[in-house]
């Protein structure tokens, strides 16, 4: 059935039962009709017409440029793109219309994608939920799921109603929504600490954060240089390889990229696991961890081990220090980059300018919210020169031991780790609230940031419903630049777990309407 997948639909262009125009008016028509999920910040529906008109003349002459040409995607606000205003959902940036696309943006065009808009997010980026964006929260698709409605036995409430609604996860909230919600195939998030695992995990998706270096960050608006890597959110592991086969490789423009040129693969088939090792951190098993994603882990490593695996505890000695030294290197590197947005170079520039110290308090304040602010004047003080060795510097020197320690767990043996993702399901945004931005960054990155830290690959894969019926996935975590490998045991994982498709009551309606066209029901997957 098309539409579930970004490899079903694929197939479906190539053997001529739709076209690249059809599908994305479809896709718009979407994106109009679920504007009050508040995913996407631009739409560019000209943009993409005009795009889709030009894969049409590809497909008509049999010149198709791969699995990615005619197919919907979105990008997050916070990757630059050629002519289309890029925000980050900020004050700050509000109006700024980049002269260049980002590197993985403009890997995705010349594959043939299709853009359809810029997506919502926690303003540069800073937040677990995408609840702190200048354009408003994003609200997670699940939250009008038939199944989430069922188990609460309450009717739906009206697309105006302002507290019943569950958060996405965040900073790449946005994405994640456009994707569950079928208004497109793929979507390109930002991962500094979970930021593309998180929502995929709250949303029911795949999320993949790749090998730091793998994939250039040229173009992609810095929140921590040392940590940040564009992630892909799809619907399934096939298509996040399949996009991130597009993705990587050496870009001149980004001197972290890997020099190596990366060989086109195919991701294969695993029937057997009988000689995969799996780490199971005794550290993640953490006092606040619910139980239904304790359960779900458990059985997930049952589930390897029953299939003749080999699951073993391990130990990452340095996790309890992990968020703290995330925390200071994180805001010390935003302290740095913010720096440029200081009313004279970049950005907004303030009215206030009888000094310069009056302009750049006007920048920033009028410019940056209380998060951002925040982030920088701890990463400042963490910074200072009475502070630099206490601080920041020791916070290197952790980072290196829980590098090590992952190290030492891969060089033990084990081929990935399999952790949770979240600490729960999505939490109803009245709720979520309540809580502070940084202490809602910590407990929800606790599983996911580390990785980060390590450079290494890791995606999230949706598992089950919890009780609330809402989705729960976990985390498997990968050897650095193994991301095929990573990709290939997360497919068999995946094909074992069978996660339902999202199924919507009102005000979304039936989105999956896209998968309706008969003709298509019977595209052949043979290529």
């Amino acid at each position: 059935m098309l539409g579930r997948t970004l490899r079903e639909v694929s197939a479906g262009l190539k053997q001529g039962h739709i076209t690249p125009t059809e599908l994305c008016q479809k896709c718009l028509s979407l994106i109009k009709k679920t504007k009050f999920l508040n995913a996407y910040i631009t739409v560019t529906e000209e943009v993409a017409l005009k795009q889709a008109e030009e894969s049409d003349k590809r497909y008509a002459k049999g010149q198709s440029l791969g699995d990615l040409d005619g197919i919907p995607v979105a990008v997050k606000d916070n990757f630059s793109t050629s002519g289309i205003e890029t925000t980050c959902a900020s004050n700050m940036l509000r109006g700024y219309v980049p002269p260049y696309n980002a590197t993985v943006v403009q890997k995705l065009l010349d594959q043939g994608a299709l853009l359809m808009g810029k997506t919502n997010l926690d303003e540069f980026a800073m937040g677990s939920g995408s609840t702190d964006g200048v354009f408003g929260p994003v609200k997670n698709p699940w939250s009008y799921s038939k199944q989430y409605r069922e188990k609460r036995k309450q009717k739906p409430q009206g697309e105006n109603e302002d507290s019943d609604w569950l958060i996405t996860g965040g900073s790449s909230g946005g994405s994640a929504a456009a994707v569950s919600a079928f208004t497109c195939f793929a979507a390109l998030g930002s991962d500094t600490g979970g930021s593309t695992r998180n929502p995929a995990a709250h949303c029911g998706l795949i999320g993949l954060k790749p090998s730091y270096g793998l994939v250039s960050r040229h173009g992609l608006i810095p929140l921590v240089n040392s940590m940040d890597v564009p992630g892909i959110l799809t619907r399934s592991v096939d298509d996040a390889a399949i996009v991130l086969a597009a993705l990587a490789g050496h870009d001149p423009k980004d001197s972290t990229t890997i020099q190596d040129p990366v060989k086109p693969w195919m991701l294969p088939s695993l029937n057997d696991v009988s000689k995969l090792c799996i780490g199971i951190p005794k550290e993640y098993l953490v006092p606040e961890l619910s139980g239904e994603v304790q359960s779900l882990w458990t059985k997930a490593a049952d589930l390897f081990e029953s299939e003749g695996a080999k699951v073993i505890e391990v130990s990452l000695p340095h996790t309890n220090y992990s968020i703290v030294c995330y925390h200071v290197l994180c805001t010390a590197e935003v302290a740095s980059n913010m720096a440029r947005f200081d009313g004279l170079e970049y950005g907004h520039r303030g009215d206030m300018d009888l000094s310069t110290e009056a302009l750049y308090a006007t920048t920033r304040r009028e410019g940056f919210n209380d998060v951002v602010r925040g982030r920088i004047l701890s990463g400042t003080f963490f910074l200072l020169k009475e502070n630099y060795e206490n601080y920041f510097l020791k916070a290197q020197k952790v980072r290196r031991l829980i590098v090590n320690d992952f190290a030492n767990v891969f060089n033990s043996g084990v081929d990935v780790l399999l952790t949770p993702t979240t600490l729960c399901e999505a939490m109803p945004s009245l709720e979520f609230i309540k809580e502070d931005n940084r202490t809602r960054s910590a407990q929800d990155d606790v599983f996911t940031q580390a990785a980060n830290m390590a450079g290494l690959p890791a995606i999230s894969v949706p598992v089950g419903l919890s009780s609330k019926g809402l989705p729960i996935g976990l985390q498997l975590i990968g050897r650095a630049f193994c991301d095929q490998q990573l990709l290939t045991i997360a497919k068999w994982f995946e094909k074992q777990v069978q996660f339902p498709i999202i199924q919507f009551q009102e005000p979304m309606g039936d989105c999956s309407e896209i998968l309706g066209n008969e003709k298509l029901a019977s595209v052949s997957l043979k290529q």
